[in-house]
C-alpha cells in the first residue's frame, strides 16, 4: 500500500519523543500493572460479581487500544517540517479559510492529528484530518484558491484559502 500525503503524521521532535514515551510506559509498565490487579482479583473468587476484575479488565481494553493506536501514529509519523510549497496546504500545517470568501467568517485549523495538539500546549486551534471534507478539500491548495466541498450535513460550501502556516 502506498502511503499518501494525507497518511502521514507531521509530529516535531519533541511531540514524537512524548508519545513514543507514552507508549514505552504503557507497554513495560501500563501492561505488567494491570495483568497484576486482573490476576488478583481473579483469585477473589466469583468473576461474575468481582467489581475490581470487571475495572480492571475495561481498563485494559482501553489501554491496549491507545497502545495500538500509538503504534500506528509513530509508524505513520514524520519528523520535521510538512512537506510542499509555503504557501500549498499540506499535513502538519495551520491553515486558515475564510468561508464563502467573507474575510470576517474565517476559521484558522490544523490540517492533521491531534496528537499534535496533545504535545504541544502552545497550539490552541481546531484540528481537522486530511480525510476529513474540509481538510480533503483544501489539501494541496494554495493561497487564493477557492475550494468547494459537501459539509457532512449535505450542504455544498465554499471557502477561500487565506493563509498557510508551519506549525
Amino acid at each position: 500500500m502506498s502511503e499518501t500525503s494525507a497518511d502521514v503524521v507531521w509530529l516535531t521532535q519533541e511531540a514524537y519523543d512524548k508519545l513514543e514515551a507514552e507508549l514505552n510506559e504503557l507497554k513495560t509498565v501500563g501492561r505488567p500493572n494491570v495483568s497484576a490487579r486482573i490476576a488478583a482479583a481473579r483469585e477473589e473468587g466469583d468473576l461474575s460479581e468481582n467489581g475490581g476484575y470487571h475495572a480492571a479488565r475495561e481498563e485494559q481494553g482501553q489501554m491496549e487500544g491507545r497502545i495500538r493506536q500509538l503504534e500506528d501514529l509513530l509508524r505513520r509519523a514524520k519528523v520535521g517540517q510538512a512537506e510542499g510549497a509555503s504557501d500549498e496546504v499540506a499535513p502538519g500545517k495551520l491553515v486558515t479559510v475564510a468561508y464563502d470568501g467573507d474575510d470576517d467568517d474565517t476559521d484558522t485549523f490544523l490540517l492533521g492529528s491531534r496528537e499534535v495538539l496533545a504535545t504541544d500546549n502552545s497550539v490552541e486551534h481546531s484540528v481537522y484530518s486530511p480525510q476529513s471534507p474540509l481538510g480533503a478539500a483544501v489539501l494541496g491548495a494554495k493561497v487564493g484558491s477557492e475550494v468547494r466541498y459537501t459539509a457532512p450535513n449535505g450542504k455544498e460550501l465554499m471557502v477561500v484559502v487565506v493563509k498557510v502556516d508551519a506549525l
